[in-house]
């Protein structure tokens, strides 16, 4: 019962973090489009913070081990990376 808590605890971590980076990324944005009055310049950091925000969001989707040490199948994973049968 308690992996089951901390699996979910650390589910609910990871997606506030998500939101955290996500919402971040967007006041950035926000900022530049505010500071920057040119529309051709302006374009170049907001496809810049795009990608970051993707690329976060991918590395979210297909990160490994969450916080009980458990791989995304459920196997416990040791110290060298491989998988407990």
């Amino acid at each position: 019962m308690g992996t089951a808590r901390a699996g979910i605890a650390g589910e609910k971590a990871r997606v506030n973090r998500l939101a955290m980076a996500l919402a971040a990324y967007l006041v950035l944005g926000v900022l530049v489009w505010a500071t920057i009055p040119d529309p051709r310049i302006r374009l170049l950091p907001l496809l810049v913070l795009a990608m970051f925000a993707f690329k976060t969001w991918i590395h979210r989707k297909d990160a490994g081990p969450v916080a009980d040490g458990s791989n995304a199948d459920g196997n416990q994973a040791d110290v060298a990376g491989e998988v407990d049968s």
